[in-house]
């Protein structure tokens, strides 16, 4: 299997296109100067040296060239066989809360982008774990199973936003009951659910719902996102704000933290609740308290033995460019005169004999 360790690199390849189209708008160009002037002909047979194809031949030597010098830079990299490879870890979920009170900005930038920070520092400290995500606001949608893709996860925690689920609200229970069923089935133990919420809850039991998940060997925790003081929620249109959330009378909305719920909920769910502040090391509980988990084996099946391949790659490029660097846009006069000696013969022989 061929992968490359810088693939965000490939995306120069988009130059090349527009060099190849810059390079025949030249080619163009100088035709229609060349006609203009005179006879391009009779032009070409007054420069004798001047070489017709050889010009190509360097652009399409120095084209490849950079082709592959891309790919060098990319780092392509060969797996050279497929084993399954035994690991020690725990079926991680976080459920992040994507309603529209994460947009207030008691927490810098604002809620849900500092959950997500808080998201992507765990991933960085995760090593066998399996993660998976969960979505929620009125309804609970999962995002991404069970893996331990951490690039993978870190793509679709980038991409999340309040627009992500259509319901409005905060269903935590829901959220608790989908990670039940995301989770391996049969199992009672080695599953742990993170939630990261504001904790304004209006639309179900999660209390009850964190019982029922420990029943089913889960360890639920909570991240309380937001200040016990508050704050109102931006309103946006076209990524610009026009104002904040007001309720039916006209008063701007404020939404709190409600820490007493989400500690009731951790309690509930046999875990610890973390209160975020505009720190970056809230998780660092909570990762300690995941790692202390027993840890239960699985196996997954990935190539081994990646090997570096570009070096080859960079030495075809530098064979290219030693060849274009002797290739000289000049005619060889002496490759000329040698192939009129070969052909003259030739044309002579084929002339028609002299009537008398």
């Amino acid at each position: 299997m061929i992968r490359f360790a810088h693939s965000e690199y490939l995306l120069a390849l988009a130059v090349l296109p527009v060099l190849a189209v810059l390079y025949f708008w030249a080619l163009a160009s100088r035709r229609r100067a060349m006609e203009r002037f005179g006879n391009r002909e009779l032009l070409m047979q007054l420069v004798p040296t001047a070489g017709r194809r050889k010009g190509a031949i360097k652009f399409i030597i120095l084209f490849t060239a950079l082709a592959f010098l891309v790919l060098g830079i990319a780092n392509p990299q060969i797996g050279t066989k497929l084993e399954e490879v035994k690991r020690e870890g725990v079926d991680l979920f976080i459920a992040l809360d994507v309603s529209n009170s994460m947009k207030s900005e008691d927490i810098k930038p604002n809620r849900l982008e500092a959950a997500k920070r808080e998201i992507s520092l765990l991933l960085d400290k995760l090593q066998n774990d399996r993660i998976g995500l969960i979505v929620f606001a009125g309804d609970s949608y999962l995002q991404l199973p069970l893996t331990t893709d951490y690039g993978a996860a870190r793509l679709f925690v980038s991409t999340i936003d309040v627009d992500v689920v259509p319901v409005p609200g905060t269903a935590i229970g829901s959220a608790i009951k989908l990670a039940m069923k995301s989770f391996v089935q049969g199992e009672k133990k080695h599953k742990a659910l993170v939630i990261i919420t504001d904790g304004e809850n209006h639309e179900d039991d999660a209390v009850a719902a964190a019982k029922d998940a420990v029943a089913e060997g889960i360890v639920v925790h909570t991240i309380g996102m937001g200040l016990p003081e508050g704050a109102p929620i931006p309103m946006y249109q076209n990524n610009v704000q026009v104002g904040f959330m007001k309720d039916n009378e006209g008063n701007t909305v404020i939404t709190k933290l409600d820490e007493v719920a989400l500690q009731q909920i951790a309690e509930a769910g046999g875990g610890k609740f973390v209160r975020a502040s505009n720190q970056v090391n809230e998780l660092d509980a909570l990762f300690k308290e995941i790692q202390g988990m027993e840890k239960k084996e699985f196996g997954a099946k990935v190539f081994t033995e990646y090997e570096d391949r570009y070096q080859f790659v960079l030495a075809f490029v530098l064979i290219l460019l030693v060849g274009e660097f002797f290739i000289s846009e000049r005619k060889n006069l002496w490759f000329e005169k040698m192939k009129a000696i070969v052909t003259k013969p030739f044309s002579i022989r084929q002339q028609p004999p002299a009537e008398s």
